[in-house]
């Protein structure tokens, strides 16, 4: 059977279960569970599991019973130690009726998880991330898997660099680096073993998603039963949560969470700092509630020298004044932002949000910008989440535009004689001679005009306008949002 076959089997009795009020985020935690337990039982020679983990005792195990001996599984792999513990660390059983979880069971034990090789099995469990994001409120932070590529392609990731993700839910861009890795070096035992246990460093708020993370970095071979990778439960912002010092990396993939903080907010202020919903940051810039921006700091806060970073952040950072127009004069005068892709809408999972990817470096010499070459993306390109996702192959002008590796021999596409050039280069001064020094850059022509002779179909023309509604509210409520 197919990656998408047994992903679409195990995902549609979902719906089954949410008449008995199991979310879609549930459902993934238990499958979570269920599919580990598998694994043990197929690699009983790899796995040293306490004896009530016994699969074969667990499925034919029958009502009530069947409910309180999973109770039991859960609780001891809870208290085992290593990666384990980060695992099931307060797992719980969320699916109350004996005969649905007794399906779900049989449903997992009819494949062989264990007889595909990882990147077949981390596949199957990516596809099951990917139907929870376009299922549930998680959807506007699912990053597309071919955004995440291109953005890997460009920074070239090289054996035995660290990686970092401040905000990294389900470990999407580590799975980016590790594929990247994986396809163009042959490693050595050291680069290997480097790679499964030293090279990521992710930090995620959220303890159930985080569990997701681990997960999917094991089923892709990262880490194993003793040691765990660096993935842990806190808020990166906050170093006094996290109880110990940030590490400098050489590369950081993110896709921070928009909006404005719901927790304590970093501040520059020592005064500040002392009062409550506060904590202080003397590595930033400026304070600010503004998640985005706060992250921003951070990612370049974190960067070793000679790192480079490719984030995405939502349009506002571009252009909004106070705390943006401070951070990104800051940023053209200490960091060398070289690249900006501008994203179309209709990519994420969540409606009318317009995104960019910032790539940028630090050096020891700290020098700052010196030229910015823009991508535009957006401009007349027409994406949805199913009907006509982003594909890797569309980005793959943009890669080649940007050159990895040889970053010097760029040439513009964009001309006066070639206006409907997408690849254009601004200087520092042009932009700091902007009003806010705007990034907000467009120089396309918008074939968005009623051709009568070629009118779309209703159900089209209905399409963008309601994209460009939401478009306009989610950007309005990011600025009501970003208020220092």
């Amino acid at each position: 059977m197919s990656t998408n076959n047994i992903a679409q089997k195990i995902w549609s009795y979902c719906d089954t279960l949410r008449d008995d009020g199991l979310g879609y985020n549930d459902y993934l935690e238990q499958l979570t569970y269920i599919l580990f337990l598998k694994m043990a039982d197929e690699n009983q020679d790899k796995y040293n599991l306490p004896p009530i983990c016994n699969w074969k005792s667990l499925i034919a195990t029958k009502g009530g019973d069947l409910l309180d001996q999973y109770e039991k599984i859960l609780k001891s792999l809870a208290s085992t130690g290593g990666m384990l513990e980060k695992i099931f660390a307060g797992a719980q059983n969320k699916i109350h009726d004996s005969t649905k979880l007794k399906k779900l069971l049989q449903l997992i034990n009819e494949d062989n998880w264990s007889s595909t090789d990882s990147d077949v099995k981390g596949e199957i469990y990516e596809t099951l991330l990917q139907k929870n994001a376009e299922n549930s409120g998680a959807g506007q932070y699912f990053t597309p898997r071919p955004v995440i590529q291109a953005m890997v392609h460009c920074l070239t990731p090289k054996p035995k660099e660290t990686i970092a993700d401040p905000s990294c839910g389900t470990g999407g861009f580590f799975l980016g680096a590790l594929n990247f890795l994986d396809s163009n070096y042959t490693l050595s035992s050291e680069e290997k073993r480097f790679l499964k246990f030293d090279t990521f460093h992710g930090w995620e708020i959220e303890k159930a998603t985080a569990r997701l993370c681990l997960m999917n970095l094991y089923l892709h071979g990262v880490g194993d039963l003793k040691k765990t990778p660096d993935i842990q439960v806190s808020d990166s912002l906050n170093p006094a949560k996290i109880g110990k010092e940030i590490p400098k990396v050489k590369i950081v993939l993110a896709n921070p969470p928009f909006g404005k903080s719901s927790s304590d907010v970093p501040t520059t202020d020592e005064q500040l700092a002392e009062k409550d919903g506060y904590f202080l940051r003397k590595d930033f810039w400026i304070t600010t509630s503004n998640k985005q921006l706060a992250f921003l700091q951070h990612i370049i806060s974190m960067l070793a020298d000679d790192g480079r970073a490719a984030v995405v952040l939502p349009d506002n950072v571009l252009f909004e004044g106070g705390a943006g127009e401070i951070i990104r004069r800051n940023i053209l005068e200490n960091v060398n932002l070289h690249t900006i892709l501008r994203l179309p809408t209709g990519i994420f999972y969540a409606q009318g949000v317009k995104s960019n990817v910032l790539f940028f470096e630090k050096n020891e010499n700290k020098k700052g910008t010196k030229d910015i070459w823009f991508y535009d993306y957006r401009t007349n390109i027409h994406h949805t989440p199913k009907n006509n996702p982003i594909a890797f192959r569309d980005l793959k002008d943009f890669i080649n535009c940007y050159m990895p590796g040889k970053e010097k021999d760029r040439v513009q596409s964009w001309s006066k004689n070639t206006p409907s050039g997408r690849w254009r280069k601004y200087s520092k001064d042009e932009i700091t001679s902007r009003d806010k020094a705007s990034l907000d850059l467009f120089w396309l022509k918008d074939d968005n005009f009623i051709d009568f002779e070629n009118i779309p179909e209703p159900d089209v023309l209905l399409g963008d306008i309601i994209e460009n509604i939401e478009s306009a509210l989610a950007n309005f409520k990011t600025i009501r949002d970003s208020v220092t």
